[in-house]
């Protein structure tokens, strides 16, 4: 049984938790949060002990994964000290996206993860649907041929203001992550953005993307959007053929060049994923497998250095904006 802790439990903290009491090969063990208050109701809802230091949780509790779900500014500059503090006490680690806003913060906890031996995980949780897997099987497999682009829209309705970037830095790591999924790592980018009307942040985005491959690549994205609408759309194309995921987890179709007969997989209502809520059930559900079979750090599906390599990509489109859309090529610090 792989014990774990939470870090972080407001809403999306008690998501985790509720995935590692339900896991047949997880018991959560203990919860962490600086709001006392926060802490001891979750300790109560979960029926564990509750923390308001991560240091004396783990002297005080078996601890082999640690789940940080802290948010902050850009909902990620909570991140780095929990972090930290449980790879230096040697544990596996499990940290909400962005791994980091903060991109120096996100290459020091890679380095240092890699430095302990252990594995960092982040939850890029959008890559982790049945649709994705599918997606990415075919690519594996050559059947769109050589990979020419891949197109990906992300929008949602989001009136946070805190920063100018904080729609690219919260939001967009799962879109380049779902990106290098298919596509491998992003070479340069040229960005270009705007503000919808009484908007301070930079709410509405495009971004090129030339991929170290060769493919090409484009991001539109946009906290202005409705939530009514389907808020995911990804293509993926090559000379042999073409792939469209629908709306994260919905379905994937794949249409060969050569072909009338089209390979469909699809959210069906009778065993499928319910809901968005399922994604962070399949992310979990794969980082525990790959703990539980003594997975490599190396071999982490949606590892820390992923989370890094898109945060990268952010941070060269957010460099190409402020140079008025001129190209930027993207740090590889992996």
């Amino acid at each position: 049984m792989i014990k774990v802790a939470v870090v972080g439990v407001n809403n999306i903290g008690k998501i985790h938790c509720r995935q590692y009491k339900e896991h047949p090969d997880t018991a959560l063990v203990a919860v962490c949060d600086l709001m006392e208050e926060r802490a001891a109701a979750a300790g109560r809802e979960f029926g564990v002990p509750a923390y308001t230091d991560l240091g004396e949780l783990l002297a005080g509790e078996a601890v082999d994964v640690v789940a940080v779900a802290t948010a902050g500014v850009e909902k990620g500059s909570h991140h780095f000290g929990p972090v930290m503090k449980a790879i230096e006490a040697g544990k596996d680690v499990l940290v909400e996206k962005p791994i980091s806003n903060d991109i120096g913060e996100a290459r020091r906890m890679v380095a240092f993860a890699r430095e302990k031996g252990v594995r960092l995980a982040c939850n890029l949780n959008h890559r982790f649907s049945p649709a994705a897997y599918k997606a990415k099987e075919l690519v594996t497999e050559g059947k769109l041929g050589s990979l020419l682009f891949v197109n990906m829209k992300l929008t949602i309705q989001n009136p946070t203001e805190e920063t100018e970037w904080v729609h690219m830095k919260a939001l967009h790591p799962h879109s380049i992550d779902v990106m290098r999924y298919l596509a491998g790592d992003v070479k340069r980018v040229q960005a270009f953005m705007t503000k919808a009307p009484g908007r301070a942040t930079w709410s509405t985005v495009s971004v090129n993307m030339e991929f170290a491959s060769g493919a090409l690549g484009h991001l539109t994205g946009s906290y202005d959007m409705s939530m009514r609408h389907p808020i995911e759309l990804c293509e993926a194309a090559g000379n042999e053929g073409r792939l469209v995921i629908d709306n994260v987890y919905e379905s994937m179709t794949y249409y060969p060049h050569s072909s009338d007969e089209l390979t469909v997989v699809r959210n069906s209502i009778f065993g499928g994923m319910k809901g968005f809520d399922d994604t962070f059930k399949q992310r979990i559900g794969r980082f525990i497998s790959q703990v539980k079979a003594g997975a490599l750090p190396e071999q982490i599906e949606a590892s820390g250095a992923d989370a890094l390599a898109a945060q990268e990509v952010i941070e060269a489109a957010i460099k190409s904006h402020k140079l008025g859309g001129a190209p930027v090529e993207v740090e590889t610090t992996i």
